[in-house]
């Protein structure tokens, strides 16, 4: 697998399969303990005009010896820095789980203090910002954590396995769920773009009535998909998101 940086020196932006020519960019940031890799298949199932983005966040893969970031804020401020180079063509916004709070913020800085609506705001497996829950599993020992993720399947077991391995991801992993879990919405410009939420009709962590309440977050349309599947529905479904989420972006007629 071979990742692009964006720009030379850049540390947040990845590009697997460059496509200058793009009419359309689709920023996609994972989930918590996610890194940009995951976005990899995604991005080779782009149709022509589209080019994706895999955000990049400090602590992990090329960029572990760097300090994670544990306020979702403070990732959208970095993420907003490094994306407003690319948003000299239209940027849609793809989050999954705690990414979909970083987007949503992102779209915010977006709007507000680059006048730049998005394409399309993209959240997936995570419920509403407005909807809080009392959740505590950053505050767990390492075997608790690890429980978790094995629980939702969203790391590979051979990897938390081996205590090497293990040693490595955790700590990115642990101030991902602290950013998620101590994130509280707060009041200010709301959204003009399309919101669309997506999840999985077994996800444990986003009921399809909860994410629902994504609609309260703008003032444009919204759009509601359940697939089938549980938090990480996406790994199934890759091809059948991607044609949602581009196919309507690219019937429109150029700006």
């Amino acid at each position: 697998m071979t990742a692009h940086a964006a720009e030379p020196g850049d540390r947040w932006i990845r590009r697997f399969h460059p496509r200058p020519d793009c009419r359309l960019r689709l920023v996609c940031l994972p989930h918590a303990g996610g890194s940009a890799s995951y976005f990899h298949a995604m991005s080779r199932l782009m149709p022509p005009g589209a080019e994706l983005l895999a955000v990049q966040y400090p602590g992990r893969q090329d960029r572990r010896a760097e300090e994670p970031i544990d306020v979702v804020q403070d990732l959208a401020d970095a993420v907003y820095a490094a994306l407003l180079p690319f948003t000299d063509r239209p940027v849609a916004l793809f989050g999954h789980s705690m990414g979909s709070l970083v987007a949503y913020e992102l779209a915010r800085r977006l709007e507000a203090d680059a006048g730049t609506v998005p394409a399309v705001l993209a959240v997936s497996g995570r419920r509403a910002p407005t909807v809080t829950q009392s959740e505590d599993v950053h505050k767990r020992d390492d075997d608790g954590i690890v429980a978790e993720l094995l629980a939702l399947d969203g790391t590979q077991a051979q990897v938390l396995a081996d205590p090497d391995l293990r040693s490595l991801v955790l700590p990115a992993v642990r101030a991902d769920y602290r950013a998620a879990e101590t994130y509280r919405h707060r009041p200010g410009h709301q959204l003009r773009c399309p919101v669309l939420a997506l999840t999985g009709d077994r996800d444990p962590k986003a009921a399809p009535e909860e994410v629902a309440q994504w609609r309260e977050m703008t003032s444009g349309p919204f759009g509601l998909r359940v697939y089938p599947g549980g938090h990480f529905y996406l790994a199934d479904h890759q091809e059948r998101v991607v044609a949602d989420l581009t196919g309507p972006l690219l019937a429109r007629p150029p700006a």
